[in-house]
């Protein structure tokens, strides 16, 4: 089961279409869209809620869903304890969200200092992004790195898997989001209405059973 690969509306992005553009608009966000760097990335504390609902769903097939949304928790341990937090989500096709966090939020592992990560991402890495988080560990024996993934992404393909694979050989520890990672996604990084009481999560409907799937096939491919 491949992640289909389409392009969303931005109504499925959470941006409503706006059907009365002009040509001219089209042309102009076109050319600046193209000007971004390749590797420009939205960085928060917080995602809005109808990114997180549709981006972090765990479907079987997730046409549209092309972007990554990574929230990460970093609690480091030296002569003192910090622990901080936030997201990341892809810019545009040629941006990983994976790849970013090391180049912007942990350039550097300090070797008196020990990090334990937590990630939680709308779905599992890619080849190139698998790679260099394997190579990351291996680096630095001093980061404990735990991934906790709403989707597998490309898992029937042999060359993920085997990424998939070595990243667990370098002491990743890989897992599928539960109903309660969700709930806890929602209750630290999911924008809250201001003003407002903060809203219960509420489980879609086949929740726990594409949880028990997508557990299923990654017991699969690491055992």
């Amino acid at each position: 089961m491949a992640e289909k690969q389409e392009e969303p509306s931005n109504t499925q992005n959470g941006e409503p279409d706006n059907a009365e553009e002009s040509e001219e608009k089209k042309k102009k966000k076109k050319v600046k869209r193209e000007d971004l760097p390749p590797f420009e990335i939205v960085t928060g504390e917080r995602l809005p809620a109808i990114f997180f609902k549709f981006q972090f769903r765990n479907v079987e097939y997730s046409s549209g869903r092309n972007k990554t949304f990574l929230c990460y928790v970093v609690e480091t341990q030296g002569r003192e304890s910090v622990t901080s937090r936030g997201y990341l989500e892809d810019e545009h096709a040629a941006a990983h969200a994976e790849i970013a966090f090391f180049n912007t939020i942990l350039p550097k592992c300090e070797s008196s200092v020990r990090y334990n990560i937590t990630w939680y991402v709308s779905s599992s890495p890619c080849v190139t992004c698998a790679d260099r988080i394997t190579e990351t560990l291996r680096k630095n024996k001093n980061l404990r790195l735990t991934i906790m993934v709403g989707r597998l992404f490309m898992w029937e393909e042999p060359e993920m898997q085997a990424a998939l694979k070595k990243m667990k050989a370098a002491g990743c520890k890989l897992r599928i989001m539960k109903p309660q990672d969700f709930e806890y996604v929602w209750q630290n990084f999911v924008e809250q209405e201001e003003g407002q009481e903060a809203k219960a999560f509420v489980p879609w409907e086949d929740i726990q059973e594409n949880f028990q799937y997508y557990e299923e096939k990654l017991n699969e491919i690491l055992h």
